[in-house]
């Protein structure tokens, strides 16, 4: 697609062809409509249209049945007025990615040094002989004559292998963003819009809506576009998204018609006409303003943006849009993040430079500077810890690498200056020069193979790995983070309602007419026919329009179920009693509804009021049975009239009826009505006064059966150490009963069941305020939270997450499908939402999209969330060995012999296996049902245990011995000439080519022993379903053997025999069996401070992050080691998504020019990318600690890592006596 730039020229021009596009009104008469907002909509309309069916039929487009399916008349208002997707900017070129990966530091100074060598290899001193600079017993001076005139060979190879390790970094970077902008389009694609056409509602793609459409909105949508309502019923809408402002927006034709493009629908339903798209609409807009900066730069130059630190990831080319407001002189100045991986719809930006706000003079920035204010970083656990490793790590290779080039300097100039008495002389400079650069090359070496760089390409490929296997097993992605934290999740908080059970509702029993029918529906003819009329038209019209039942797809299936399941459920009531719901919507269209009070999680009820012919009104409510009770005065009898319904009648059908069905695992619905005269009508406003004094029609019993394999996948979860719980807004018993089937409690245990309302009495202290310590006595034997509300869920979430009750802080995932499940879901670790029943709201707000809305893709994201943290921690095992050994020989060699046994292009060469191939091979292992078996890591648990450290020393110890050996022994036992003393450009020896090619081959085979992490023996286990780890063995193994026989000068190796060959691999492969030795040493011997690599927990703050001093460092903002860095570079480029943070306000002026569109919006704070935050449901940052409120401490891993040996997995409940507690229990009726 063309970028922004090009599509606003596009649409400039599309202005001016407005005369000959055959509608009633032009683009820019729509754009100037967008911008009115309540009344001045209103006028707006009525001066140019009359009304919205003026404005329909000036559109070519009609109210009811949409427009045609007419392709020719489709394309050509999208030509007209635009397509509904924004332009993405152009992806990273592979040469830009190359660029980048030359900006590491390391490889730079390496690139340098090569340079000078090569540069010195050429130059000849004056009389060329080096005689008189070096004493003829010099060590080191050794090797043939003439072989100097191949020095520039060792140079050449280290510039190759540089280029070798850029392209390779720049072909992984490469193929990983072009995976995830296609699993981001994916997402943007599979979104779809329910909308009219041809008189039938059909879901099309988002994209594919064009101006003229109508489309259906109900809560919990995600607007895709810019219209004007037709119809509306109780519809609010949340603008915060574009206006800042939290309180919903209610809308209507004679109130505020207006709809824009990316608010939600939090209440109600209705019809818009669409009248702006894409770019066109207001949200559009904002986008080409700050995106097409880039084509108006010339025209109009801007301040330059400060340059972003190298860890973001993000191109170089930062620009500044200045954006008029009006008649306004204030500029908002933004910096525009051109983000390479954004899906059409997503184009990310960056926030205020240095927090600048609107408004602010420019001239007077000198005279105050600001202060730049870092943000901590939202970190899972797993980052957290390797970050700190990293630069651990780093830490220790840099302090090596310089002892290693200070110590080869002092050893040389001792010796030669000092013990052999020579002085510097100018014609010597170059030969000296060339020993200096040779150490620092050295040096240089070590530090490359001692920082873990591979630790985020490991991570990235881990996760990247990971994401696209999740998507065959119904999860997706939308935070990669979210992957691996799962995998250290210690409760699961589910709904009950199609992810543990089928979401196929039935009515199955009623109480109608005064008689419980248990064995089956009734028939219309068994009914009085005043009861049947009343309980027909009071289903079908209190049931939103967009429910309905279809046709079964195959002959002898099941019918359809579209739309709500429980009012599904409902209509199918009403045929299974022998009539149709069609005729009477075809009777009462959703046009003729007076007025309807949609269902929400306050009401738990939906009531809809129509006026009959002679002008009164009957109200139908529906909703939780033991609501609409307390609501109903009267009751219809056996012959269809309405007598009186006591507190005693009432109780008496709950315990009788709708306790009966709850126990079997029933979800009961109240179903009644209401009468009002027309000469008296009530105020419709006042709900509550409305909604009441009702007659109940009767109660239907509506069965959920449970997923036949959810039991199973919940006994795996119990047995991995998490804890399931059930939070419903289903009656107790029903809750218990689908509880107890789906083996969530159990009789014998000491659990808790209780409803929303016991659980808020149970929180909060006389005054009515939630009290941590009276949610920490109830949630560690909580499993069932019914007749819950979202505020219920999400208090619940929160306690469990500050809770610290037992030792190891929880943490929580959640799943819900609701819009008002947002907070819950953004409070949580991992928030799950429902692909199929969900609301986009909740899907924004989610980090995994369960695409089949089943409990079992929760247990298959666990288990590949702990196949992620293992993953990393077998790579780890394998790298931190070759780093140890490398180090050590590299140092000690410099000590002892004043080189290193392991040359510099070598060194590239193992470190090219370690980071590449290596994390590649470890870290595509497919996750195994053993991971279950285990309890979760805990937010302290070391990333390196005890045992992987023992690995990791044990086999550096084996590696050490074999390298030393060889190097002081090897020669006499090869029978072979010495390599220790060898000139500057001496030919490649037998000696150390032995020892390189042993050195790579205990590493090929120690791959296989780092496989395996928890101590276990077999280390082939599963080996061969992996055919990526296969594979690359064998490729390195092939790529060693060449290397070694034909990498002569360039390598310096020389061909080895058979028997020399066979030694090398003989002592690689006793690796296998060192690791058997290894494995041996029982853990409970080695002190605990072996474990390392944990994460500090972050102490609380009380919210206000308003010091100065509690200030954290952003380690993005820094220039630090790329082991430190490319953590964050890597996953921003990849994760970033778009949060709209506080867009536009509305502007106070208009001009009448064709450009006013452009001219009349003021960026207020614009767009902010986030790492992992959503569209305005985006995490709270507003304190230094907030990072702890997401990703609390975990339980710990039981295993003897822990300060205990082992954790209880629950402590007892804290600060509450025990006869308290017994007593809070007892006084519960919902108690299990």
């Amino acid at each position: 697609m063309a970028p922004n730039a090009g599509a606003s020229q596009n649409h400039a021009q599309l202005v001016n062809q407005d005369e000959d596009t055959g509608f009633g009104c032009s683009l820019n008469d729509l754009r100037t409509l967008m911008e009115c907002r309540g009344s001045e909509g209103i006028e707006r309309i009525t001066r140019n249209f009359s009304n919205v069916h003026g404005l329909c039929k000036q559109l070519k487009t009609s109210p009811t049945d949409g427009l045609t399916t007419n392709p020719a008349d489709l394309e050509h208002r999208r030509k007209v007025f635009g397509s509904n997707l924004i332009p993405p900017k152009k992806p990273k070129t592979f040469l830009e990615l190359v660029w980048e990966a030359l900006q590491d530091v390391t490889l730079i100074i390496l690139e340098v040094a090569a340079i000078i060598s090569l540069g010195l290899s050429f130059y000849q001193a004056p009389d060329g002989d080096t005689a008189v600079c070096l004493p003829a017993n010099f060590q080191g001076t050794g090797g043939e004559a003439g072989e100097g005139a191949a020095g520039w060979i060792e140079g050449a190879a280290i510039l190759i292998s540089v280029i070798v390790v850029v392209l390779v970094t720049a072909g992984n970077d490469y193929t990983k963003e072009k995976q995830f902008r296609g699993l981001q389009n994916k997402i943007e694609q599979e979104q779809k819009f329910a909308t009219i056409r041809d008189g039938q509602v059909l879901e099309i793609p988002v994209a594919d809506i064009v101006v003229g459409d109508v489309t259906q909105v109900k809560y919990g949508d995600l607007l895709p576009a810019d219209g004007v309502i037709i119809q509306s019923n109780d519809l609010k809408i949340d603008e915060s998204s574009l206006t800042g402002e939290s309180d919903h927006v209610k809308k209507g034709a004679e109130t505020d018609p207006i709809m824009l493009a990316g608010t939600h629908v939090m209440e109600g339903s209705g019809k818009m006409v669409i009248t702006a798209v894409g770019v066109n609409s207001q949200t559009g807009i904002i986008f080409s303003l700050l995106g097409a900066s880039e084509g108006h730069d010339d025209a109009k130059p801007s301040k330059p943006a400060s340059k972003p630190s190298n860890s973001n990831g993000q191109g170089s080319s930062h620009n500044i849009v200045q954006a008029e407001a009006g008649n306004h002189d204030s500029r908002a100045d933004v910096n525009v993040n051109h983000d390479h991986n954004a899906s059409p719809e997503n184009i990310p930006l960056t926030e205020f430079k240095d927090g600048e706000e609107p408004g602010e003079e420019q001239g007077e920035e000198g005279d105050q500077p600001k202060k730049k204010k870092s943000r901590r970083k939202e970190q899972s656990v797993l980052q957290t810890k390797l970050t700190k490793l990293a630069v651990q790590i780093g830490y220790v290779g840099f302090a090596v690498s310089i002892s290693t080039v200070i110590l080869l300097i002092v050893l040389f100039c001792v010796e030669l200056f000092g013990y052999n008495s020579f002085t510097w002389r100018s014609e010597c400079t170059s030969v000296y020069i060339q020993y200096f650069v040779k150490f620092f090359i050295i040096g240089v070496t070590v530090l490359v193979v001692a920082v873990p760089e591979g630790l985020p390409l490991a991570v990235t490929i881990s996760l990247a790995f990971s994401v696209k296997k999740m998507m065959k097993d119904n999860n997706l992605v939308r935070h990669l983070d979210a992957c691996e934290t799962m995998g250290n999740a210690t409760a699961i908080c589910s709904d009950k309602t199609g992810t543990l059970t089928t979401n196929r509702m039935t009515a199955v029993e009623c109480y109608l007419a005064g008689q419980h029918h248990e064995k089956g529906l009734p028939k219309a003819d068994d009914l009085p026919t005043s009861t049947t009329n009343v309980l027909v038209t009071g289903i079908s019209v209190n049931c939103a329009y967009t429910s309905k039942i279809l046709p079964p797809e195959q002959e002898g299936g099941q019918p359809m179920q579209v739309g709500n399941k429980t009012e599904c459920a409902l209509l199918g009531m009403v045929r299974d009693i022998g009539r149709e719901y069609e005729s009477v919507r075809k009777e009462i269209t959703e046009e003729k509804l007076f007025k309807v009070y949609t269902f929400n999680s306050v009401r738990k009820s939906m009531s809809t009021v129509v006026q009959n012919e002679d002008g009164s009104y009957r109200l139908y409510t529906k909703g939780a049975s033991e609501i609409v009770l307390k609501k109903c005065n009267n009751i219809l009898n056996e012959q269809g009239e309405a007598i009186r319904f006591s507190t005693a009648d009432k109780n008496d059908m709950i315990r009788n009826v709708i306790e009966k069905m709850a126990s079997n695992g029933l979800r009961t619905i109240g179903l009644a009505y209401r009468d009002f005269p027309a000469d008296s009508p009530p105020d419709w406003e006042q709900e509550g006064t409305v909604v009441s004094n009702l007659t109940c029609i009767g109660i239907a019993g509506i069965e959920d059966p449970v997923r036949p394999e959810v039991p199973d996948a919940i006994r795996k979860c119990q047995r991995a150490g998490i804890t399931v719980r059930m939070v419903t807004g289903d009656n107790v018993n029903t809750a218990r009963s689908i509880a107890t089937k789906c083996g969530i409690i159990n009789p014998t245990e000491d659990i808790l069941v209780i409803d929303g309302k016991e659980f808020n009495r149970r929180i909060r202290d006389s005054a009515g305020v939630i009290k941590q310590q009276k949610i920490d006595a109830i949630w560690p034997r909580l499993r069932v939270l019914a007749r819950s509300s979202p505020t219920d869920k999400h208090t619940l979430v929160k306690g469990i997450i500050d809770s610290k009750v037992s030792a190891n802080r929880e943490v929580v995932a959640v799943t819900g499908d609701g819009t008002n499940d947002g907070p819950a879901l953004k409070k949580a670790d991992v928030g799950f939402a429902m692909g199929i029943a969900g609301t986009d709201v909740a899907k924004e707000a989610s980090d995994i999209i369960l695409t089949d809305d089943n409990f079992t893709s929760i247990v298959k994201a666990v288990k590949w969330g702990r196949n992620v943290y293992d993953s990393i921690a077998k790579f780890l095992q394998f790298q931190l060995t070759v780093n140890v050994t490398a180090v050590v020989v590299a140092f000690f060699g410099a000590c002892i012999i004043k080189d290193s046994p392991l040359k510099a292009v070598q060194m590239l060469w193992v470190n090219l296996i370690m980071d590449t191939l290596a994390s590649l091979a470890l870290s595509t292992e497919q996750p195994t049902d053993a991971l279950l078996l285990r309890k979760p890591y805990g937010r302290n648990k070391a990333l390196i245990s005890r045992t992987m450290t023992k690995n990791i020393l044990g086999h550096a110890v084996y590696q050490l011995i074999v390298i030393f050996v060889l190097l002081f022994a090897g020669d006499v036992l090869f029978d072979i000439d010495s390599g220790r003393v060898q000139g500057l450009h001496s030919a490649p020896t037998q000696h150390f080519t032995i020892i390189f090619n042993t050195f790579v081959l205990m590493q090929i085979f120690n791959e296989i022993n780092a496989r395996k992490i928890h101590g276990e023996r077999d280390v082939f286990s599963g080996i061969f379903t992996n055919p990526i780890f296969c594979s690359i063995l064998i490729g390195t193994l092939v790529l060693q053997i060449l290397i070694v026989e034909l990498g002569g000068q360039a390598f310096t190796t020389t061909s080895l025999t058979l028997s020399q060959w066979l030694w090398c691999i003989f002592l690689g492969m006793f690796e296998l069996v060192w690791g058997q030795v290894v494995s041996s040493i029982p853990n409970k011997v080695l002190p605990k401070f072996l474990a390392f690599g944990k994460s500090k927990a972050v102490e609380e703050t009380d919210g206000s992050g308003e010091d100065e001093n509690d200030e954290v460092p952003d380690l993005s903002d820094q220039s630090l080691r790329r082991g430190q860095i490319l953590w964050f570079r890597g996953l921003n480029r990849i994760q970033q998504q778009i949060s709209v943070v506080e867009a536009f306000q509305e502007s106070t002026k208009r001009r009448q020019s064709s450009t006013s569109a452009f001219d009349d919006i003021r960026v207020v704070n614009a767009f902010r990318s986030s790492l992992y935050e959503t569209r305005h449901y985006k995490r709270s940052m507003n304190s230094i600690a907030s990072i702890h409120d997401f990703l609390p401490q975990q339980q710990q891993h039981d295993d003897d890592d822990d300060d205990q040996d082992s954790t209880p997995e629950r402590q007892p409940l804290a600060n509450v006596p025990e006869q308290e507690q017994d007593a809070a229990v007892a006084q519960s009726p919902s108690v299990a």
